[in-house]
């Protein structure tokens, strides 16, 4: 893997043998687990590494993780992109929320697997796990990666972030277009972008758009409103 090698190098990252191995080992269990359980249509090891691991590592490069205490993954899927963040920033107290069952029982072996600490798993939805008072306003970071467009994944994410923290952003080409789209959604729950940055992946130069949105104030008691409601009436369009 050395191409692997040379992206982390990139990325300014440097990796315990340890580290290394729990990559490794990640990359065997999704394959293995998506025999059984549909995770992830991308099966192929370099793949794995690029579009999976690389990708979510991205977002290292638009905030300093290494002074994160608490983090959610939202929509946290297969694990991307809180655990590789979580493997690379061992600091990090990871939560991940996912509506899926299933993907969650991969998670919890997956960590077991990976003897990972300081790492737990939410089954709900977004919009009622952020009602519960031991996660609303709760996390220094709030990250998502291809969950939903940004006016609504604003209304997913936002209301887990603590005052004075950030909610992470990882989109593809269409990202600026939603960014735009998601301004006024972004105001409403006490938030504003304060960072931006463009990448593109080393192998097939798919586009990635990482934004950071700085949270003033706590969650309006109004947020977030109804699953159907949310995806059907984005906030401010």
């Amino acid at each position: 893997m050395n191409q692997w090698k040379k992206w982390l190098k990139e990325l300014n990252l440097t990796l315990s043998k340890e580290q290394e191995q729990q990559f490794e080992t990640y990359a065997h269990e999704l394959v293995e687990y998506n025999k059984n359980v549909n995770l992830t249509r991308i099966t192929d090891k370099d793949e794995i590494y690029e579009k999976h691991f690389y990708d979510s590592l991205l977002a290292s490069q638009c905030y300093e993780f290494d002074q994160v205490e608490t983090m959610i993954d939202v929509g946290g899927g297969a694990g991307f992109p809180g655990m590789p963040l979580k493997i690379a920033y061992p600091n990090i107290k990871l939560t991940v929320l996912d509506s899926s069952k299933k993907r969650i029982q991969f998670l919890e072996h997956l960590a077991d697997v990976l003897n990972i600490d300081g790492v737990s798993f939410v089954h709900a939805r977004a919009e009622d796990g952020a009602r519960d008072v031991n996660h609303r306003d709760q996390y220094d970071v709030a990250i998502a990666r291809a969950v939903a467009r940004m006016p609504v994944l604003a209304e997913y994410c936002l209301p887990f972030v603590k005052p004075q923290g950030v909610w992470v952003a990882l989109k593809g080409k269409s990202g600026e277009e939603e960014a735009e789209e998601a301004q006024e959604a972004i105001r409403l729950l006490q938030g504003s972008v304060t960072d931006h940055h463009y990448f593109e992946l080393p192998s097939e130069s798919s586009e990635r758009r990482i934004y950071v949105v700085g949270k003033k104030d706590v969650t309006p008691r109004t947020y977030p409103r109804k699953a159907g409601t949310i995806t059907k009436k984005p906030l401010g369009l």
